[in-house]
């Protein structure tokens, strides 16, 4: 079985021969362009080379690109490069895998990569610490590929990509139901930033009870038994939290006391690539606690959390947390600029309506949720057998 190596350059440089006019329109894609849920670019940006011939990495259509940074590898941004102009730039935190013979595939590649297994494997391999551990290109140098002939390889992809299809019209369905709670949202309030109903004008720190990081672990054992810890990989863009994938952690009773997540509370994802993501702490929920790249919010009678949860969640409110936490060198969103952001408060008999509709929703997008984690698991053990010969 070779090496990844020995197949497949990891991290090519790209010739300066092939790039002659600094005029040409290339295809660049940030970090946030790459999504973990579908392996695809979402959206590409027209440049001109002279932009992005310093400080970013370069790839071509085809090639398979891996993000290396925490926590943009463990939640999967993993993607098939198809893109419309002849050359592609992006984030430096990609590592970049272009098969260098024909003897590799380049989705059988792409699907090789994105197994669970390939993932923790590559989770254990990090090196650097909190919010800037990668994963080594010596990683994915010294991975053991198991090599077919070329036709088997596309037989084997071209079932992965099926199963992955029929993944993904599930994930689309639980996506617009999403998105009929966001209509409803704005039917029944307007825009949060623009208050177009004229609510009174306030600020999410006027309804905040208590505002709390989350606690940094250091010398605290796993533990079989323990109680959950909330980390930023266990919580989706649409803010489910994953409880079954969750570490757990012999804490002290003081600590449980302090931090432990009461139904009500919302946590939000405070730095890395992934800030702005929010999820709501519901009674069924087992116990946990949010760890530290966390801020956990409570809030006073006036406002139920069922509202707060969605206006976070809005597009107007995601945009002003990307801007504001774009303006640090590590993408940051800190308690006071939470407190700050706009919050119009309509009456608490309106929001109690909505609340009833959005029960409704997370009741149907449960169902939806039950099937698609079925399917994961179905899948799993597809790329398992597709990986270990057996398909």
């Amino acid at each position: 079985m070779p090496k990844l190596s020995e197949v497949a350059e990891i991290n090519p440089r790209l010739e300066r021969s092939s790039l002659t006019d600094l005029n040409e329109l290339i295809s660049f894609v940030p970090m946030a362009s790459v999504s973990e849920v579908s392996g695809s670019i979402t959206a590409e940006e027209s440049r001109r080379a002279s932009e992005v011939m310093k400080g970013f990495t370069s790839f071509k259509d085809r090639d398979v690109l891996v993000a290396k940074i925490t926590p943009c590898f463990e939640n999967g941004k993993i993607a098939h490069a198809r893109i419309t102009k002849r050359l592609g730039f992006g984030s430096t935190e990609f590592h970049v895998a272009r098969p260098k013979s024909r003897s590799l595939d380049d989705r059988y590649l792409y699907h090789f990569l994105r197994q669970p297994a390939v993932r923790d494997e590559g989770e254990r391999r990090m090196t650097g610490s909190g919010g800037q551990k990668r994963v080594p290109k010596a990683f994915l140098e010294e991975l053991n590929i198991p090599l077919p002939p070329l036709p088997e390889q596309r037989r084997i992809a071209a079932i992965l990509d099926k199963a992955d299809a029929l993944r993904a019209k599930r994930r689309e369905a639980i996506a617009k139901l999403d998105q009929l709670l966001q209509s409803v949202f704005l039917e029944m309030f307007g825009d949060p930033v623009t208050n177009p109903k004229k609510w009174p004008g306030h600020t999410l720190g006027d309804s905040v009870l208590e505002m709390q990081y989350g606690p940094r672990f250091h010398n605290e054992r796993y533990s079989s038994g323990g109680i959950r810890i909330v980390r930023i990989t266990d919580l989706s863009p649409t803010g489910e939290l994953n409880f079954s994938a969750m570490p757990r952690m012999d804490v002290d009773t003081d600590v449980q006391a302090r931090f432990i997540l009461q139904p009500g509370d919302l946590i939000f994802a405070r730095t890395g690539a992934t800030v702005g993501k929010v999820a709501l702490i519901k009674a069924s929920d087992p116990p946990s606690i949010a760890g530290a790249y966390f801020i956990r919010m409570q809030f006073n009678e006036s406002v139920l959390s069922e509202y707060i949860f969605t206006a976070l969640r809005s597009q107007s409110i995601q945009k002003l947390i990307s801007v504001k936490s774009r303006q640090a060198a590590q993408q940051n969103f800190s308690g006071p600029g939470l407190r700050q952001l706009p919050m119009p408060m309509p009456p608490l008999e309106l929001q109690h309506r909505f609340a009833r509709v959005a029960e409704g929703v997370e009741q149907q997008k449960g169902i939806l949720q039950h099937h698609a984690a079925q399917q994961e698991t179905l899948f799993a053990s597809l790329q398992h057998r597709a990986f270990a010969g057996e398909l």
